[in-house]
This record gives structure tokens, C-alpha cells and sequence, in this order.
């Protein structure tokens, strides 16, 4: 039996057909440029061995409805229509209410509409998605699984900010953390990688894509964070800038004349390596033009770099012992050169890279790339779709993981 899994994005909507227990991936695809003329449906058939087969399909109209009526169809086509049980749906921002997935009612979903001031770019294409879900497939039960859940089991030591108690109670400032589906994934399977425990391990895991954020995770648990409030803070990432002085937007304001709403907007879209390089926030490229010498590419990914080890070092403070640390995500498991910058500035956590192996962990291929006998460094491969799909049949039947 299959779970529909949808990952609802401004303007795009990626879906996958998955087996929970196996993870198998029956059908997949990305609905890009939603809302836009240019809006179109890209379908990926899963065949045996490399088999399969690839559509493009133009929206008209390009609405998150539209979209699920083509992934109807082509369930129709393929006869999984009745074989699917259920949709797990990411939500990014669950607040303080949600600490684990949750069927999807009018009271959840008034829930996850509250929390929309908290993440304002990501909840209401949520929304949207779980909307269309429900109109496309009213007889299936719809679950809700967020971001922000993994990181409800920090302690209050890591999530209170120092702000008036006030902004605290009655306005929900606080730490949230995000990333969380993809945290708790790569932290399991990091343990299988390892043969150890999850229960006794306490691994820092790194989630570096256009979004960046690192976890202390303790026996399964998250225990610290680099995002907070919102994913703006903490490490540098594509367009964001991560951490900066709060007193940034006052001094931006009186000088120079922006809004605040308008710093805010630049620090969330014009700035992280984008920035820094003046060229791209794309880390292939860049690195592409820092081998060539191009003076911003190189700043950008040595600033990156340098950012990452701080965060990395950090979570050490939480987790009290390291016994391992984790990359992923489409940075993380692709840049052999970010890998090796981060870690050589961690010895003192008893990191030491293997340079071959280093170079071969590209292109999907994870595994260990610290040098034997010393702390774990490890590359895995992050599968939040398959993560959802577990989370979801485990709330629905809670013995089917």
C-alpha cells in the first residue's frame, strides 16, 4: 500500500508515491512556477532497474488544484488510485502546539493557520496544498507532519531567548528550530550507518542546502538548533544571511531609508552566498568560479565554511559528548570541498578528514569520510518524502513502522 507524500512550496508543489516500510518510490514529480503562466508538472514513473519514464505537463492556470488533478490522473492511469491509504503533508512551522504528526481536522488546520505570522512564507502554500489535497482525495485521511516537531523535546535552556517574558507568553518568541523531518532521518540513519543505538548516540547532524541549519541530537532527541524564530537565524545559506547584529534593522532603517518589512525581505532573499559572491547562491557554481579565481565565489564558500564549523561547534555544548557528526542535504552531500573545509577546522572534536574517501561521497554515494580510528564523520543521504510516509502510516497504524 502507498502514502501520497506533498511538500508545498510558494510556488511549487513536490509530491512522491511511497512505500512506508520500504521506502520504494512508485511515482514522483514537481509542480514549478505555480500561479504563472509559464506553470508546468514534471511526472517521474518509476520502472525496474533503470526503467521509468519522465512527462512534462504545461498547468493552465498553474493553481495548487490543478496540480493535484493531474497527480490524480496518473494514479488513475497507473491503477494506484485505490492502493493509496493515506497523504502525509510537510508543514514548515507547528509552533509550540504540535511536538508529533497530526491527522488533519478543521481544529489542526485552524492551528497551522495560526502560525502562519511565524513562517509567512512557508504555512500558507501548506495550506494551499492540504487544501487541494483534501478537495482531490476527500475519502483519505490527511496528516500533518512538521518541521518544527523534532525540535519540541529542546530544553528551555536552548529555546528561551533573553527578551522581555512578555514577548514570550503572549507572542510565542522563542526558538522553534526547523529542518526537523530531515534531522531526524539522517540522525537514524547515521546509527543503522554506524551499528549503534540510536538510543546511545549523540550526533551532530548538518542539513546544508539553499536552507542551512545544524542539530544537537541526543538519543534521538533534538537538544539544539541553529534556526530559531524563523529560518533566518543561524548559519549562512543561499540567499539568507543567517545570524546578524538585531540591531542591523535599526541602523539600516535610520540610514538609509528601507522598512523594516523591506531589510527583512533582503536578509531573507538577497543575502547568504548570494551575496557574499555577487553572482550566485548556487554552491556548484561558485565553487566553479573560485577555482577560477573569482575573489567573491572564494569569500563566499571560505565564509560558509568558517560559519558551518561555528555552528558544528556549538552543538557540541549541547551534546556534552560527540560521538559523530552528519552531512546532508544537497550541499552537504555533494561538496567534497565544503566537507573538508568544515572538518579541518574541528580537530579539537577529534575530526580528521580521509581525503579519498572524502572525494568519493558525491552524486548519492554516502558513507564514512573521517579517517579510521578517529570521530565519526559521515555523508547520508536525507529522504524527508520517505520520512513523512513513516511518520504518517506510524500516527495512522501505529505498529506499520
Amino acid at each position: 500500500m502507498w502514502t501520497l507524500v506533498l511538500n508545498s512550496g510558494s510556488s511549487s508543489l513536490k509530491f512522491a508515491v511511497l512505500d512506508p516500510a520500504s521506502g520504494e518510490t512508485r511515482l514522483s514529480g514537481l509542480a514549478e512556477r505555480l500561479g504563472a503562466e509559464a506553470a508546468s508538472m514534471r511526472l517521474d514513473v518509476a520502472g525496474p532497474g533503470e526503467g521509468g519514464r519522465r512527462q512534462t505537463h504545461a498547468l493552465n492556470g498553474g493553481s495548487y488544484a490543478e496540480a493535484m488533478r493531474l497527480v490524480l490522473a496518473e494514479l488513475e492511469t497507473l491503477g494506484l488510485r485505490s492502493e493509496v491509504r493515506a497523504v502525509g503533508h510537510r508543514v514548515v512551522h507547528g509552533g509550540s502546539r504540535f511536538s508529533a504528526p497530526a491527522t488533519i481536522t478543521p481544529e489542526v488546520l485552524g492551528a497551522i493557520r495560526d502560525c502562519v505570522p511565524l513562517a509567512p512564507l512557508h504555512n500558507p502554500a501548506n495550506i494551499a496544498g492540504i487544501e487541494a489535497a483534501m478537495n482531490a482525495f476527500p475519502e483519505l485521511p490527511q496528516v500533518a507532519v512538521f518541521d518544527t516537531a523534532f525540535h519540541q523535546t529542546l530544553p528551555e535552556v536552548a529555546y528561551r531567548y533573553a527578551v522581555p517574558e512578555a514577548w514570550f507568553t503572549q507572542h510565542g518568541v522563542r526558538r522553534y528550530g526547523f529542518h526537523g523531518i530531515s534531522h531526524s532521518f539522517v540522525a537514524g540513519e547515521a546509527a543503522r550507518m554506524l551499528g549503534r543505538p540510536l538510543s546511545g548516540l549523540n550526533l551532530i547532524t548538518a542539513h546544508l542546502g539553499n536552507g542551512c541549519s545544524v542539530c544537537a541530537v541526543a538519543g534521538g532527541r533534538s537538544v539544539g538548533t541553529s534556526m530559531g524564530l524563523t529560518p533566518l537565524e543561524g548559519l549562512v545559506m543561499g540567499t539568507r544571511s543567517g545570524d546578524v547584529d538585531p540591531g542591523l534593522h535599526d541602523y539600516l532603517a535610520r540610514v538609509s531609508g528601507l522598512t523594516l518589512t523591506q531589510i527583512t525581505a533582503a536578509l531573507n532573499r538577497e543575502s547568504g552566498l548570494l551575496a557574499l559572491s555577487g553572482l550566485t547562491n548556487d554552491m556548484r557554481e561558485l565553487e566553479e568560479a573560485a577555482a577560477r579565481g573569482h575573489v567573491g565565489a572564494r569569500l563566499a564558500v571560505e565564509i560558509f565554511a568558517y560559519r558551518l564549523a561555528q555552528g558544528m561547534a556549538s552543538m557540541a555544548v549541547a551534546l556534552g559528548r560527540v560521538d559523530g557528526v552528519v552531512f546532508t542535504g544537497g550541499i552537504g552531500e555533494n561538496s567534497a570541498s565544503v566537507r573538508a573545509a568544515t572538518l579541518a577546522r574541528l580537530p579539537f572534536l577529534g575530526l580528521e578528514l580521509d581525503v579519498a574517501a572524502n572525494a568519493a561521497a558525491v552524486h548519492g554515494q554516502g558513507g564514512s569520510i573521517g579517517a579510521p580510528d578517529r570521530l565519526p564523520a559521515l555523508v547520508v543521504n536525507t529522504n524527508e518524502e520517505w520520512m513523512i510516509a513513516r511518520e504518517t502510516a506510524g500516527l495512522l497504524t501505529p505498529t506499520a513502522q
